[in-house]
């Protein structure tokens, strides 16, 4: 049960830091009523999260994310980038490096089928390897089961990618309903083609998460936004038994935790011996066609 040396980790999801770090959330502020949220945090899950990585002002702020996956054996991370005909660090990044980063897009249902065209012009330019989307984070909010969401998942069900969706309660102080892990059922039935990966816990529902990956092939858990030493007992449990093949690693640098924090608490997670390849690589290598 001890954590394997030599196998290199796969990480479904860091960002390259931009000198405009905080307006990375500007997309929330309409959704933030309370004065701390709008007013005092720089991330809008602050209040969640202990020792926010600070990176140091830098003219290359890939080469600081590339040397911090060299330090802790990271081969590959996945990384968002922005509309398509912008120029920014992710591009750079998927262009110069396209053996260490690999590409996702964030979808936004509202924009009806103009957002499903966006989908495929970010597939086109930068052959993502999947689509992801923040349901509770949308303005205004949809759940992951509305309707608007189906062209969006018949769209990566047909460029066979998979959609990364955050499930549970959301870190930022924004209503909960819409993702509600429940709502993943009819989304697997409906879709029995497409990979839905989930992002950020699941919490309070990660024991229905289990169950509903017990009955759908198609439902993944990537362990997103949460330090190892939180990551919640039921998905620890089902991964040693019957979930091997559905539980991927997931990080969350620079935009709440360092990877020093990770890789250090890592070790302590009591994966069995046969888990810890297809959590760190083996899936993701699978489920992402890499």
């Amino acid at each position: 049960m001890t954590m394997p040396t030599g196998v290199r980790a796969i990480d479904l999801m860091m960002q390259i830091p931009a000198d405009d770090e905080p307006r990375r959330y500007d997309f929330l502020k309409p959704l933030l009523l309370d004065k701390e949220s709008r007013e005092q945090f720089d991330f809008p899950a602050q209040y969640m999260f202990k020792d926010v990585p600070k990176t140091l002002k830098s003219n290359d702020y890939l080469a600081i994310v590339l040397d911090h996956m060299d330090r802790h054996d990271i081969e590959r991370a996945m990384i968002g980038v922005d509309h398509v005909g912008t120029d920014g660090s992710a591009q750079r990044a998927l262009k110069e490096h396209p053996d260490r980063f690999f590409g996702c897009y964030a979808v936004n249902p509202n924009l009806g089928m103009e957002g499903v065209r966006d989908l495929v012009r970010a597939n086109e330019a930068f052959g993502i390897k999947a689509a992801t989307a923040f349901p509770a984070g949308l303005c205004p909010q949809v759940a992951i089961n509305d309707k608007k969401f189906y062209p969006l998942y018949a769209k990566c069900t047909e460029l066979d990618i998979p959609i990364c969706i955050c499930a549970g309660v959301p870190g930022p102080r924004v209503p909960m309903g819409v993702q509600d892990v429940a709502l993943l059922d009819e989304v697997c039935w409906f879709f029995p083609d497409l990979k839905v990966v989930t992002r950020h816990g699941c919490e309070p529902w990660t024991e229905l998460a289990v169950k509903l990956m017990l009955k759908w092939p198609n439902l993944y858990y990537s362990t997103s936004a949460f330090a190892p030493r939180h990551y919640p007992k039921a998905i620890v449990d089902y991964a040693n038994t019957r979930g091997a093949d559905k539980i991927m690693y997931a990080g969350y640098f620079p935009m709440g935790l360092s990877l020093e924090r990770i890789f250090k608490e890592m070790p302590d997670v009591p994966f069995r011996d046969h888990v810890w390849p297809k959590f760190l690589r083996e899936n993701a290598i699978r489920v992402f066609k890499l």
